[in-house]
């Protein structure tokens, strides 16, 4: 847990800018929902923007990010909330009051009435403002070369054909699921606002997430085989007050690394003292 205490005061430090390429090592699919079914399309679109380019939706990785941790937290349900409770869609994410909750404090919480999974439900009226951006991940037009062209199904995504089979009859349920291809490239970007001087260490907590997801996936289907990532060319810079409002030149961190470059540096026993 972090050192934040119920008394710790807030006042802007600057910004922590984390960017850094993310490659397909597998299909990647992140669906655009039923609404975006098309005649002779796949059953299962992945999302793209209004030029009908795929991207990674930031809510997708800020939840992927949060998932993990959370994971890696060990968190009972006694601390998991509903945020949404309709048959077949619920949602479950931890939430608690306790001022020194770093996931709580990264991604933020919001007051009022919250059902719990074990126990009464929660009336919080504390708000936390989130530490953590993530912005959505464009497509880097150039990771979709011309060979790769000659073998999608689409300009720029492949269809990927899966079977169901019945156990007992062995009749196949055939679907069709729209990936982006492997070795396709999206350009990440991540901002963490440093708020006092607790909120530095929370640095570490991003990198570790980073790292996990790396060896977990991304988007649906990861137990088939879709959404393995990679992280390359990492860059780290800091904004500090100065750069906002006297126009001073950030300072950089860390160029061209992995996610364990960005680990080392988030952990590194100078790197607070870096955030000045």
């Amino acid at each position: 847990m972090s050192s934040h205490t119920a008394q710790t005061a807030l006042k802007f430090q600057g910004k922590l800018i984390v960017e850094a390429d993310l490659t397909c090592e597998t299909g990647l699919h992140i669906g655009a929902g039923k609404g975006s079914l098309e005649i002779g399309g796949a059953d299962n679109p992945v999302v793209k923007d209004a030029f009908g380019r795929p991207y990674v939706p930031g809510s997708s990785l800020r939840g992927r990010l949060r998932s993990l941790l959370e994971q890696a937290s060990g968190l009972t349900p006694s601390e998991m909330v509903y945020v949404s409770r309709r048959k077949g869609q619920e949602v479950r994410i931890h939430q608690s009051d306790r001022p020194d909750d770093d996931i709580c404090i990264l991604f933020g919480r919001n007051p009022g009435r919250m059902e719990r999974m074990a126990g009464e439900a929660s009336e919080s009226s504390s708000a936390t403002p989130a530490r953590l951006t993530v912005y959505d991940a464009p497509l880097d037009m150039d990771s979709i070369t011309a060979a790769m062209r000659e073998n999608l199904d689409d300009e720029l995504t492949e269809v990927k054909s899966e079977n169901a089979v019945d156990r007992i009859t062995s009749q196949a349920n055939p679907r069709t699921l729209e990936r982006v291809p492997a070795g396709a490239r999206f350009k990440l970007r991540l901002v963490m606002d440093v708020l006092c001087e607790e909120d530095k260490a929370l640095a570490s907590a991003v990198a570790a997430a980073l790292r996990m997801m790396e060896d977990d996936t991304l988007g649906g289907g990861g137990s088939r085989g879709n959404g393995r990532v990679r992280l390359s060319g990492v860059r780290a810079a800091w904004r500090g007050q100065s750069y906002y409002a006297d126009g001073s030149a950030e300072a950089e961190l860390l160029a061209g690394a992995d996610s364990g470059g960005l680990l080392g540096l988030v952990r590194g026993a100078e790197f607070a003292a870096r955030l000045a």
